[in-house]
């Protein structure tokens, strides 16, 4: 590179080639006019970001992921005062316990995204973090092994901490952060009620509280985020029932309520998801009939109700779910007959109703032919081929 005048480069872009090397550790030198410098997934580019980078002033993109960079995320990165892009995911890189580097990203004061997934980076979240450009809307940063307590002043980030090792409860001044968009908070050890805080994030779309230790009821004023589009909260202990408020959530595309305590009937509304393609609500204790307002949900591809204590008889009106590929009743107290109606799902492919009080005639037309018999072991009386 150094045999070319490139000093005047203001755009490099070489990202998805079979290029290696490392990072010359002059390029603040070499590029000092750069503006963008994309080298993502490279076939084998090692080495550390050199702490020279600083004098690439005029930086506003740093594409560096799906590499193998090793050595610790340099501090000096936080001089690139006009740096709204940032992407180091994929990599080997670390920092020092107290992720130094954060503290002077905040100086960043432009910086929209920063990516630091799969990195094996180590160490206790401060509360400078809450200082990051309040310009900055997705924080990527997924499977690290980041500590403690979610402290209030991060509330600002609008993607957030996934699989990590946080505890604790979300902030309450969470509710302050008016432009968060996404809350991703799964596979932690968080606890405590969701309580109605989140309630205030008007341009919510996406809230993933998977696989933590919440408790409680899904707050009634949920259904007034109308602009959600996924909801997933399963593997909790939340408990009480579904509010019928959810119905308002007419854009909801995901509900993943699986593996809580959640009780009672399914409440009429859900009928009112139309733009619904996957709602998972199994292994809770949920009980009485299925509400044949469920029909409603023409779009849905997915649902599973098992391992819970749905009585009464499977709805005729479910004939009318044309989108449905994957149905799973198994484990549940329904009884009565297969409604005939539903060989007009054309589109079904997995249909499980084991283990509950079925009988009489299984339906012989498509979808049917083709269903193993285990999907319907454990009834009280099925007949036909």
């Amino acid at each position: 590179m150094e045999t070319f005048n490139i000093s005047g480069l203001r755009v490099i872009s070489l990202s998805h080639n079979n290029l290696s090397g490392s990072l010359p550790p002059n390029m603040g030198s070499i590029l000092p006019n750069i503006e963008e410098l994309n080298l993502g997934s490279l076939s084998n580019l090692v080495g550390t970001i050199p702490h020279s980078i600083s004098n690439c002033s005029e930086l506003t993109i740093l594409e560096l992921s799906n590499n193998q960079l090793t050595g610790l995320i340099p501090n000096s990165i936080g001089y690139l005062a006009y740096l709204q892009y940032l992407n180091l995911a994929l990599n080997n890189l670390t920092s020092e316990s107290s992720l130094s580097f954060l503290n002077f990203l905040t100086n960043c004061r432009n910086l929209t995204t920063l990516s630091l997934t799969l990195n094996p980076l180590n160490g206790m979240l401060s509360v400078s973090t809450g200082n990051l450009s309040t310009s900055l809307r997705n924080l990527y940063a997924n499977v690290w092994k980041i500590k403690g307590r979610i402290p209030n002043e991060v509330g600002n980030l609008s993607r957030f901490l996934s699989r990590n090792y946080l505890v604790g409860s979300i902030p309450k001044l969470i509710g302050n952060f008016r432009n968060l968009q996404g809350l991703f908070l799964s596979n932690n050890k968080l606890t405590g009620s969701i309580g109605d805080n989140l309630c205030k994030l008007q341009f919510l779309d996406v809230i993933d509280l998977t696989q933590n230790k919440f408790s409680g009821s899904l707050p009634y004023y949920l259904g007034k985020i109308t602009s959600l589009r996924e909801i997933r909260m399963g593997l909790n202990k939340l408990s009480t029932n579904i509010p019928s408020s959810l119905g308002n959530i007419q854009d909801l595309v995901v509900l993943e309520l699986l593996s809580n305590n959640m009780v009672g009937s399914l409440p009429l509304e859900i009928g009112n998801l139309k733009a619904a393609i996957l709602i998972d609500l199994s292994m809770n204790q949920f009980s009485n009939r299925i509400p044949r307002e469920i029909a409603g949900l023409q779009n849905l591809a997915h649902l599973s109700l098992r391992h819970n204590k749905f009585q009464g008889t499977i709805p005729d009106s479910m004939s009318n779910m044309v989108g449905l590929e994957f149905l799973d009743l198994s484990h549940n107290n329904i009884s009565g007959i297969i409604p005939k109606s539903l060989e007009k799902l054309k589109n079904l492919k997995y249909f499980n109703i084991s283990f509950n009080k079925l009988y009489g005639e299984i339906p012989s037309g498509d979808p049917f032919k083709n269903l193993s018999s285990q999907f319907f072991i454990n009834n009280e009386a099925f007949c036909g081929s």
